[in-house]
């Protein structure tokens, strides 16, 4: 006989009487009780709620009885059965429409974090900008409940990420609808910086007429680098180019053929600052990037130069831009972002004379808000209709059995893609990334999707925004211009353990260390677990053994006594603990690779000291 799972409605609710067909197993069908007629209901969500109770909960549906041959859920109907999405900043009409077509909508602006946190488990998804801090308070308050976060723009700073993904909710952004905006501010700030055009007004409605003092400076001719070859970097390049001025760019992921269809030439960070006339800065705030141009940085420019900011604020040390603006390194600065906003009235970067200020305007344009409202609203209803958004900042999925399994190969991925990254050197920027797995077991047997995944979370997320994982990986790598491959080397051992190791390989790139590019001409590093443990296992064509924690130092030497003694008194000397050491050689007295595993990061100096021991012929730090 045929099972059926039968929907009973709440006494206090009307309900239509539907059937609907539901292949659960070869022969069943779910039904509401008394349900005569048959008609369709609410498609692959109630599909997956007979399984998912997390869905159940979302659709409004609470189970009552169950046995073998019958499930019994309660389902409410009409306006009742609506999500409710928590709006807490102004979003587009555009937006908002398509989000009360589907749901019901609360637009409550202006909330303190107390009144969120009052409000959230009342709501299945909230929409922010970047005014309302998602803490993870917030994800906690909401008891479950909130299923979707959309962040209305690019960046996700205000959005704890971990809390998150702890709490299962999925956030997703809108990446793409204020590109154009964002770099016509951009060329907006470039061009009135030139001219002077903000201090000529404000000097006119003064009333005064100072024309020789507001002479500005041409553009044609000038080289413009730009920091971040991003979609915003790419649109301020095609805007600069028509406007007459050589760009050049620093990104080590932009495709060296996308740069050169638009006429840019990539180069190294260092070169790219101190050769520019202009800089315009369109990087991601990341540990590696949060204040990248200080004092040191300021020193390798050209005096006179001009720099514009519609990225993010923190990325430039504020003081140390004060300081290269009164010495004249700095000739004027144009920014719209800043590592304090709103900043103080006082803040000595908003007052100088020659800096030109805007309130974070980059996407502040009509089309651009209501093209992130309809970006941001079509994300969040896919995400509340159990689809996987191209757009989604967190939540990998995958079995707890694969994961428990795979626990150790997924943080050595990880820390394999960070540390070839690292190794990478020049201007080229990476394109294709190979990933070898040697193992016991059939392919059908090992899944190694979160295994890609972590390498290229290890590659991208160090000099990126981009929170990634098994959801967006695959996007990001594409975005990015990385062809990711995989190769499976079958290894007579113990299916037992899913992996014997790991090898990374980056094609086509220099490095910053000689001995890592392998035979072939790559950069290959290699990794095995070991007691559990990622451990680094050769670099190039050198075999090596070494914890892949902490810190790591690599040293190309000719093999002779004392070596290790020596750079290991070095460290000492400075209160630098070495964890692991390893020594691999090509014979006596020849050619050797140390490999020093180091618990903090080393001063310049003490590394200074290190490079100039005279058998060691190149070294290179590591942050794992």
């Amino acid at each position: 006989m045929a099972s059926r799972a039968t929907f009973a409605p709440k006494p206090s609710e009307a309900i239509s009487s539907r059937v609907v067909p539901f292949r659960a197993t070869a022969s069943s069908s779910i039904s509401f009780e008394g349900s005569q007629s048959r008609a369709p209901f609410f498609g692959q969500a109630l599909r997956l709620a007979v399984y998912s109770p997390k869905i159940s909960a979302l659709c409004g549906w609470r189970r009552i009885r169950r046995d073998p041959r019958t499930i019994v859920m309660v389902a409410s109907a009409g306006g009742a059965a609506k999500p409710t999405v928590l709006v807490s900043e102004k979003l587009g009409e555009a937006g908002l429409e398509l989000l009360r077509e589907f749901a019901n909508v609360d637009c409550s602006y202006n909330l303190t974090s107390e009144d969120l946190c009052a409000k959230i488990s009342l709501c299945d998804a909230l929409v922010v900008r970047s005014g309302t801090k998602v803490t993870r308070e917030v994800f906690e308050a909401s008891k479950g409940r909130l299923k979707v976060v959309g962040r209305a723009g690019v960046g996700i700073d205000n959005v704890d990420l971990q809390a998150a993904t702890e709490n299962g909710c999925l956030v997703v952004n809108a990446p793409t609808a204020n590109t154009v905006a964002a770099a016509e501010h951009g060329i907006a700030l470039l061009t009135a910086m030139a001219r002077n055009v903000a201090q000529a007004d404000a000097s006119m409605k003064a009333g005064k007429w100072q024309r020789n003092k507001y002479v500005g400076v041409s553009l044609v001719g000038k080289n413009l680098a730009i920091m971040g070859f991003g979609k915003v970097g790419s649109e301020v390049a095609r805007r600069a180019k028509g406007l007459g001025m050589h760009v050049i760019a620093h990104d080590p992921y932009a495709p060296a053929d996308r740069a050169r269809a638009i006429g840019v030439e990539l180069v190294s960070f260092d070169e790219a600052i101190s050769t520019a006339d202009f800089i315009s800065l369109h990087m991601p705030l990341t540990p590696s990037t949060s204040k990248i141009f200080n004092d040191d940085n300021f020193a390798k420019m050209k005096k006179g130069v001009r720099i514009i900011n519609v990225a993010r604020g923190g990325v430039i040390d504020e003081d140390a831009l004060v300081r290269a603006l009164d010495n004249g390194i700095v000739a004027q600065a144009a920014l719209d972002v800043f590592t304090e906003e709103p900043p103080a009235k006082d803040n000595r970067l908003v007052q100088h004379e020659n800096v030109t200020v805007t309130p974070h305007l980059g996407a502040s344009t009509t089309e651009a808000q209501e093209g992130v409202a309809i970006e941001i609203a079509e994300a969040v209803i896919g995400a509340l209709n159990g689809e996987l958004a191209a757009t989604a900042v967190n939540a990998p999925m995958v079995p707890s059995e694969v994961l428990s399994e795979l626990a150790p190969y997924v943080l050595l991925s990880e820390k394999l893609g960070r540390l070839a990254l690292q190794l990478v050197g020049g201007g080229g920027g990476i394109k294709g990334v190979k990933i070898v797995y040697t193992s016991a077991r059939s392919p059908d047997d090992l899944d190694t999707r979160i295994l890609r995944a972590m390498v290229t979370k290890g590659i991208v997320e160090p000099v990126s925004s981009v929170f990634v994982n098994l959801v967006n990986a695959d996007y990001i790598a594409k975005q990015r211009g990385l062809r990711i491959s995989e190769e499976r080397i079958f290894h007579d051992g113990s299916p037992e353990i899913p992996l014997d190791f790991i090898q990374v390989h980056l094609a086509n790139v220099e490095s910053k260390f000689a001995s890592a590019i392998s035979d072939s001409g790559e950069i290959v590093v290699e990794g095995r677990v070991k007691d559990g443990i990622p451990h680094l296992t050769s670099v190039g064509s050198y075999s090596v053994d070494v914890s892949l924690e902490g810190n790591l130092l690599l040293c190309r030497q000719i093999d002779q006594p004392g070596m290790i003694g020596r750079v290991g008194s070095i460290l000492g000397e400075n209160n630098v603990n070495v964890s692991f050491m390893s020594v691999s050689r090509t014979a006596p007295r020849k050619q050797a690779i140390m490999a020093i595993g180091v618990d903090e990061e080393p001063e310049k100096d003490v590394l200074r000291k290190i490079g100039e021991i005279p058998a060691i012929e190149e070294f290179v730090f590591l942050k794992l």
